[in-house]
């Protein structure tokens, strides 16, 4: 099997955590802990007008991205226990919560925010890439789930040559950090200036 990813349109993407909640539910995650997560990005301002207008001048748009499952994980030399593994066949990273010590070294290694820390058991976990549910020919809960049909995931390599290799947008930490699995169409004021 091929290294899975993640592909966002962002420009289909409306901000209605549909994906995020359904994760949420689906995972039993308590109050703050969020393995797929929709953040909003507003930039702008009012101009106001020599006849005393105002004209807006804003940007806004809505992001969705859990664990990119990337390349070079930060997570994963962070972690003192070995508990966390990057599957040698699918590339799918986890946390065994086993082995789990809750120590946190994978939540402030991660620049992307993936490994969230549950303070009611003391351990740390990620989104799995619903490989639970992959097993019985179903997709990820958050693909499944957005309305606006702008998640989808497969094998990385088949999503880049559908949809390009744009990995990085505005607001977003480098690429060259981790090199994550993730391919992103992104909304028209989100793209990273070309200087």
């Amino acid at each position: 099997m091929a290294q899975l990813g993640f592909y966002i349109n962002q420009s289909l993407c409306s901000g209605c955590k549909a994906c995020s909640v359904a994760c949420k539910d689906k995972s039993n995650l308590d109050v703050g802990i969020n393995f797929r997560r929709v953040y909003t990005y507003e930039e702008g301002s009012y101009i106001q007008q020599p006849n005393k207008g105002i004209v807006h001048n804003i940007k806004a748009y809505y992001f969705s991205i859990a664990c990119n499952h990337c390349t070079h994980p930060k997570c994963l030399p962070s972690c003192p226990t070995g508990a966390i593994v990057k599957n040698k066949d699918t590339g799918v990273v986890t946390i065994d919560q086993e082995i789990c010590q809750g120590v946190q070294l994978c939540v402030k290694a991660c620049p992307y925010g993936a490994p969230q820390y549950n303070k009611k058991v003391f351990k740390s976990d990620k989104c799995d890439f619903c490989m639970d549910l992959q097993k019985k020919g179903e997709q990820p809960v958050c693909v499944s789930t957005c309305p606006m049909r702008a998640i989808e995931f497969g094998p990385v390599e088949e999503l880049r040559k559908k949809y390009g290799s744009v990995s990085q947008i505005k607001g977003m930490p480098s690429n060259a950090i981790t090199h994550p699995n993730i391919v992103i169409t992104p909304h028209k004021d989100a793209k990273m200036s070309s200087s």
